[in-house]
């Protein structure tokens, strides 16, 4: 076992070498070298994931076959990227989802063939599945932390905007400076708002705009609250910062909601650590005794 277990090592270590060595010749011979080591990764990644995995999946046609996977995974990218993010390039992330999946199955393949050990090659395929379909969970995972972080921010900003309206500014300038003191790159519901701005000074009209803005969020509280932007638009003053108010309430009461949910998760993934010290602790006082006793 000693001796398996020393071969295993010794392999690793060898591979981790060799792979180390064929990537750094592969990365000084890749166009744009003296570029910023992201576009190496991303060559080098299209290169040997990519390309490859993207042609086997067209010829056994997979794309064809998942076809209801792929579109849900795509919608998905199209709400956390821009606008321009096309189904290649959904693809092409999927291939390199499959690549990597394949890579651990086939070096714990190797690993089990050299060291002898029929359960790295159950290792190596957990691993596979683990790594295949972690790209597509978190995607998931991506959008709805996307809608929470919309919903939470959506009634800061109603409320700014009411106070804005209800002093006599107009309803474009209003949502114009509803983007002072924020970053939109680092808050979706801004980013999109960003793009209406921008599309209003470009000369498109309230409703177009408004309408896109609703498109690219995709979040139900986000609908609601343009439907009544635009019903309520051609009316303004008291009329406009009503309806506004009466939305608030209810916009208020599911951050509440959002804020108690999160709540009960970090509490719930707090219950693993303490039961791991909880056995550490049990183990600590229990072993002493259990020596004297032998």
């Amino acid at each position: 076992m000693a001796a398996a277990i020393s071969a295993v090592t010794l392999t690793v270590i060898w591979l981790y070498s060799a792979g180390g060595g064929a990537l750094h010749s592969i990365w000084l011979r890749l166009p744009g070298r003296k570029r910023h080591g992201d576009q190496a990764r991303q060559q080098l990644k299209q290169l040997c994931l990519i390309n490859p995995f993207m042609r086997l999946l067209e010829r056994l046609h997979l794309f064809d076959s998942l076809q209801l996977p792929m579109s849900s995974y795509h919608m998905r990218l199209l709400l956390l990227m821009d606008s321009d993010w096309s189904i290649e390039r959904t693809k092409a992330e999927a291939a390199a989802a499959f690549g990597t999946g394949y890579a651990a199955l086939t070096g714990c393949a190797w690993l089990s063939l050299l060291g002898q050990e029929p359960n790295l090659l159950a290792v190596g395929a957990v691993f596979g599945i683990v790594l295949t379909i972690r790209p597509f969970a978190e995607a998931g995972r991506r959008v709805e932390q996307r809608k929470q972080q919309m919903i939470t921010g959506l009634p800061d900003m109603l409320s700014k905007l009411m106070l804005l309206v209800g002093a006599g500014e107009t309803v474009q300038k209003a949502l114009a400076r509803c983007l002072e003191g924020k970053e939109p790159l680092q808050h979706p519901l801004y980013k999109e708002l960003n793009d209406a701005v921008s599309s209003l000074r470009n000369g498109q009209s309230f409703s177009s705009a408004m309408e896109r803005f609703n498109r690219r969020c995709a979040v139900q509280e986000v609908s609601v609250f343009t439907t009544v932007l635009l019903l309520n638009y051609s009316r303004g003053g008291e009329h406009f910062v009503l309806a506004l108010r009466e939305l608030s309430y209810s916009l208020w009461e599911k951050r509440k909601a959002i804020a108690r949910s999160r709540g009960e998760e970090a509490s719930s993934k707090l219950v693993f650590p303490l039961v791991g010290i909880l056995l550490v602790l049990m183990v600590l006082v229990a072993a002493p005794v259990v020596l004297l006793m032998s």
